[in-house]
């Protein structure tokens, strides 16, 4: 990339982490983002796509794959704790999983494609919304304007702290969890503290559902991991025996046929344990995500990418443990999500002082632009 070039995407990344949105209320950053692809001249525009998402839509004049290059519009809930001149402007939030970085890389992406155009096929660049909820995804999947698109290849990458700067993180199959978060109510009946007799206290039964759910995984065959995240039982009141509990936990598998699998079995034990003590039990599921599946010819494109560019590359064994909604478009097209290292010493993600080192958004272009190289120019 030329130096200007790459000045340019380091002036949008620093305005887009000095205005962070959050999942669902992303329509500034989309504006920004509308407004910056204006001269880069897409064939087309999709707007509010899943929300507030957007798709800029390249096409060449011969037959050929449509290719789809996502990455994600929103920020965290995290205030920001860094020194910086382009700090987070707006209190309480900030962009501390690198997504705007990942936004000036598919900006870098349409520059490309602007200076040098398809020859065939289409080139979709996708701006997803909701991605840290895990609604995003499938609420651009859902939307009667993505049948319209029906991507051949989708392909998204991530920043990874703790790897070489420029480094290319590579797996086949499973490279990051399917993961769900588990809402389980129990309802009994409240008495005087001093007469527990009288009432039916959900204390033991929440304490055995505890116990209970984070011991399950050892009996699963593959891996899963069942973490509880809150749990509270009545209220503060010292003269009173509680009625009510709630617990939370996080679940957490690399395939989805055993996400499927693991469920059932904290359905059952949480629904056996709550019957035998006579509570009543509501059990509701939330920001739910598929594992991110990584196919074995998309793979190939993105391997031989970085060895066309020369770049450092780590193949992993095993998956990561933290999710990725983009796992939903693994569901029904070959898909490739592979890391970049963003430094050895980087923060790591969600981290209040966290903010994407602009020296590797050349290296997030040049993949992008060598995947469309080989499938549509």
């Amino acid at each position: 990339m030329k130096k200007e070039d790459i000045n340019t995407l380091i002036k949008l990344r620093k305005e887009l982490h000095q205005h962070p949105d959050l999942s669902n209320d992303e329509a500034a950053t989309a504006h920004r983002i509308k407004d910056f692809f204006e001269p880069l001249k897409p064939d087309k525009v999709i707007d509010k796509i899943g929300g507030n998402g957007l798709a800029f839509i390249y096409e060449g004049n011969k037959k050929g794959p449509t290719t789809m290059i996502r990455c994600e519009l929103d920020a965290l809930p995290i205030p920001e704790e860094t020194r910086s001149k382009h700090k987070s402007t707006v209190s309480g939030k900030s962009h501390s999983c690198g997504h705007d970085g990942h936004m000036a890389i598919v900006a870098g992406v349409g520059m490309d494609i602007a200076q040098k155009p398809i020859s065939k096929g289409r080139v979709v660049l996708l701006y997803q919304p909701a991605e840290e909820t895990g609604e995003g995804a499938e609420r651009v999947i859902k939307d009667k304007q993505f049948s319209t698109l029906k991507p051949d290849f989708a392909f998204a990458l991530h920043n990874l702290p703790g790897y070489p700067k420029n480094e290319i993180v590579l797996k086949k199959g499973p490279f990051a969890a399917a993961s769900k978060g588990m809402v389980i109510h129990l309802k009994g009946k409240t008495s005087h503290a001093a007469h527990p007799e009288n009432g039916n206290s959900p204390a033991l039964a929440m304490a055995k559902i505890i116990a209970g759910l984070q011991a399950l995984p050892e009996s699963m065959n593959g891996f899963s991991l069942i973490t509880v995240i809150h749990a509270v039982l009545g209220e503060i009141a010292f003269g009173t025996t509680p009625g009510e509990a709630t617990v939370r936990a996080t679940l957490r598998t690399y395939e989805n046929e055993t996400m499927e699998r693991l469920t059932h079995f904290a359905t059952e034990l949480a629904t056996i344990i709550a019957q035998s003590h006579h509570l009543d039990i509501e059990i509701s599921y939330t920001e739910s995500f598929a594992s991110t599946t990584n196919d074995e010819t998309a793979w190939e494109y993105v391997n031989q990418a970085a060895k066309k560019l020369k770049l450092k590359t780590k193949h992993i064994r095993n998956p990561f443990k933290w999710s990725e909604d983009f796992g939903q478009f693994s569901i029904d097209t070959p898909t490739m999500f592979f890391g970049l290292g963003s430094g050895k010493t980087q923060p790591q993600l969600h981290n209040s002082n966290f903010d994407f080192p602009d020296s590797i958004l050349p290296t997030g272009v040049s993949m992008f632009s060598q995947l469309i190289n080989q499938l549509n120019r």
